[in-house]
């Protein structure tokens, strides 16, 4: 080696000034700093990612649409003191004793029995209201949407984590089960609540996610065991994770998992008993096929835009399986037993909301790329109230007793004002039971022709009946009988039923016949023998 090579790399390395950016404030004279920054404070360094030049702070991203999805679920909320049979199945059972409830799912809806039990607690803190049995609805969608929003800004920025909780909160699929009485709302914040532990897991690589996100998972399929059909969306995140490099913080995930499949395993067994409870569920129709495949298409073409991706994770490696495994594997499953019930997976409109959110993002960075004076929260606002203002007819809809297929409540009344002391009632089928059930009081004074077993002495929803003959022989002892049956009686009835509506047509004379909100009642009075007035 030469001695000018060496003298060369032994020479202190030569400092050039930074050249300031032609916009920079010139330095003051005194200090030698910039006007306006105090002694001591540091530069402000130029953030790496164009996202994250556009801060919001932190706290807003999920608060803001909370607030909104709050809002929306406290709008309307009693639906006109309205309740349809699923939410009176919550009603009655959380009106019984815990030890009634535990007994009850031994026969029936033992995939709901956390979901009784602590809708039993409420109600027997707060008392048996409309607001204490739909608005732990609303608060788990309320959890749920911030927590979208947390997760969307983890993997994408602040801007596309906003857009997602406000996406999440407009989207009518989520406001209708906001405000019913079942345990889809609560399902749906579990599952938000581990996609966001999922998330940070991966990102941080400490074990105590995993375990947060395996014990929120296993919650949800406690809660509702079809929530499970996220753990093949989540591996399939984990395994992506794993291709960018992220082998041994995916490992970290086995023990986890298995604790979730372990815990829920005897409710899953459990419940194959009951398996007929789902017996009324059609296959999917085309239209929902058609609707799921437009809807994987758009979210897939989305996953194409350029975003930023956070460690392993990104937003469409979450999102889409999110969005699409849940939905396609009950597609699937209703191949062979149909089981498909667009609430059974609600909680896959988190992976829609994401995505929504990370379009909306792009372009509002975008958008404010382009023309500074557009602040990026305008272009999200402006979509978002005018997605609002377009389902507004969706929404207001919602919200009326007319959104679901019935309401136990305006039945009862109509009993109240047409049935006399001593009358006959009967239900047909037995499960229009519920509406004596939820408001005993309308029907004092009546006499239930076809029961023979309390639902509490028979630990089912609907009591148990006798046999067609003994149903026959006590129509026959009456002499005027009100019937509660559906707008639309169902054809091919049980033989029970067979036998109530026969009964009903030889020896009975229909003199009244209401329907209100999905339900129909009516009154049957006894045929004279020929040649005697009626009334005498």
């Amino acid at each position: 080696m030469s001695s000018s090579d060496a003298s060369a790399r032994n020479a202190a390395p030569e400092h050039h000034a930074p050249r300031a950016p032609d916009s920079a404030p010139p330095a003051s004279p005194a200090t030698g700093r910039p006007p306006g920054r105090p002694a001591g404070q540091p530069a402000v360094r130029p953030l790496a990612r164009p996202f994250a030049r556009l801060l919001v702070p932190a706290v807003l991203v999920p608060a803001v649409p909370a607030l909104l999805s709050l809002a929306f679920g406290l709008w309307g909320l009693g639906r006109e003191h309205s309740m349809w049979r699923d939410e009176a199945a919550t009603w009655q059972v959380a009106n019984r004793s815990a030890a009634d409830i535990v007994r009850l799912l031994g026969t029936t809806d033992v995939v709901h029995g956390l979901y009784y039990l602590f809708m039993h607690a409420l109600f027997e803190i707060f008392g048996g209201t409309l607001l204490t049995l739909r608005l732990p609805s609303v608060l788990g969608v309320v959890a749920a949407t911030a927590l979208t929003a947390a997760t969307g800004r983890r993997l994408a920025g602040n801007w596309a984590g906003l857009s997602a909780g406000l996406a999440f909160t407009v989207l009518p699929v989520v406001q209708r089960y906001q405000q019913e009485g079942r345990s889809y709302a609560l399902v749906t914040a579990c599952v938000a609540g581990a996609a966001w532990m999922l998330v940070t897991a991966l990102q941080r690589k400490r074990r105590r996610y995993w375990w947060g996100c395996a014990a929120l998972l296993l919650t949800a399929g406690l809660l509702n065991w079809f929530s499970l059909l996220a753990l093949p969306a989540f591996a399939v995140t984990v395994a992506i994770a794993a291709r960018r490099g992220a082998r041994r913080t995916a490992r970290a995930w086995a023990l986890p998992l298995a604790v979730v499949v372990l815990g829920s395993l005897p409710l899953i067994l459990a419940s194959r008993s009951q398996a007929d409870q789902v017996s009324w569920i059609k296959p999917p129709t085309p239209a929902t096929l058609i609707g799921l495949l437009a809807m994987a298409v758009v979210a897939v073409a989305a996953a194409f835009l350029p975003h930023p991706r956070s460690g392993p994770a990104s937003t469409a490696s979450v999102a889409l399986p999110l969005l699409l495994v849940p939905q396609s594997a009950l597609v699937l499953i209703s191949l062979v037993k149909p089981v498909y019930v667009d609430r059974y997976v609600v909680f896959a409109q988190i992976g829609a909301a994401l995505m929504i959110g990370l379009i909306l993002g792009v372009g509002a960075t975008a958008a404010h790329a382009r023309w500074p004076l557009v602040r990026p929260w305008a272009p999200i606002a402006a979509v978002c109230g005018a997605a609002v203002l377009a389902l507004l007819p969706v929404e207001t809809g919602l919200r009326a007793p007319a959104s679901r297929v019935d309401d136990v409540f305006a039945p009862a009344e109509v009993v109240s004002a047409v049935s006399r002391p001593g009358d006959g009632v009967l239900f047909l089928p037995a499960a229009r039971r519920d509406t004596a059930l939820v408001s005993p009081a309308r029907f004092d004074g009546l006499k239930d022709l076809a029961l023979t077993e309390s639902p509490l002495q028979s630990r089912t929803l609907k009591g148990e009946e006798g046999s067609p003959a003994h149903i026959r022989s006590a129509i026959l002892k009456s002499s005027r009988i009100v019937l509660i049956t559906d707008a639309k009686p169902a054809s091919g009835a049980a033989r029970r039923d067979a036998a109530k509506r026969d009964t009903l047509a030889d020896h009975f004379v229909r003199s009244s016949d209401t329907v209100v909100r999905g339900r129909r009642v009516e009154v049957y009075e006894k045929k004279q023998p020929a040649g005697r007035p009626v009334g005498r």
